[in-house]
């Protein structure tokens, strides 16, 4: 990889990881910063996995939930379990995995998935002059037609 691509990938997670932080600190009333590295790493996927295939958007979501839902499996574990830090845990809902994810809040990845690829292509087209704009509905539209 090239040093102007690792700058771009690096200020995508910035980015996305700060937006994530808001989101979060928003819905629970609290964050920490490691989230900033988790949201923003599962953003970037997200957002290369729209820049390198050419899938409809509920088809970026189906393959783009189990990806996330791995990257928070396993950034809990580190973050939670084994460096101790307590940022969340699922353990008393229904279905959890090892108290770091569970299928109530892979409901809530399914709706920021769209935001994630609409927030990536305009980072790239607003910082990078990739792509063109376009309003962030379009994404939900083509998630609940399944266009």
């Amino acid at each position: 990889m090239d040093k102007k691509s690792l700058v771009k990938y690096l200020f995508i997670i910035v980015m996305i990881g700060m937006v994530y932080l808001s989101l979060e600190a928003v819905w629970k009333g609290w964050t920490h910063v490691s989230m900033l590295f988790v949201g923003g790493i599962c953003g970037l996927f997200i957002g290369l996995l729209n820049q390198k295939t050419n899938l409809k958007v509920y088809k970026q979501v189906l393959v783009g939930l189990p990806a996330v839902l791995t990257i928070e499996l396993f950034s809990g574990l580190f973050i939670n379990k084994y460096l101790g830090f307590a940022v969340w845990d699922y353990s008393d809902k229904l279905g959890n995995v090892l108290g770091q994810i569970c299928p109530q809040y892979s409901i809530l990845w399914v709706l920021l998935i769209p935001f994630g690829i609409w927030l990536d292509d305009y980072i790239r087209w607003k910082w990078f002059n990739e792509g063109s704009y376009y309003p962030i509905y379009e994404n939900y539209i083509e998630l609940i037609t399944l266009r």
